[in-house]
């Protein structure tokens, strides 16, 4: 129902920036709500990043707060992480997931649709 490609993941040094991005297609109703998850070898998945369509309400993660972005262009079916000074910690597969509703979500299993992933890798 909910289609999701993620793109824009690669290597980069320490201090670097890139520019994650999501394309949706699908129904919409199910994809109001979007959030970027990262999972590093041997952890847990995290919840870098959510918005929510329509409202002006968004979620950064302590850890990336002052260094990410999440914007969307719902116009295109786009959602971007915007990913400012990169350290190694930062390394890691980042998922787009999609949710219905409206509520921030920021555990994994309250997200219906995941992307394939994209991988981030941030050298020291």
């Amino acid at each position: 129902q909910v289609q999701l490609v993620e793109s824009g993941g690669g290597l980069v040094q320490a201090g670097g920036s890139l520019r994650l991005s999501c394309a949706a297609s699908g129904r919409r109703d199910r994809r109001s709500v979007m959030g970027w998850f990262r999972q590093a070898p041997g952890k847990a998945r995290e919840c870098v990043a959510v918005s929510s369509r329509g409202t002006s309400r968004k979620y950064i993660a302590d850890s990336v707060k002052g260094r990410f972005t999440i914007s969307r262009e719902d116009g295109k079916d786009m959602v971007y992480l915007q990913m400012n000074n990169l350290q190694p910690e930062d390394s890691a597969v980042y998922y787009c997931a999609a949710s219905g509703g409206v509520t921030l979500r920021m555990e994994s299993y309250e997200y219906d649709y995941w992307g394939q992933g994209t991988q981030v890798t941030v050298s020291a």
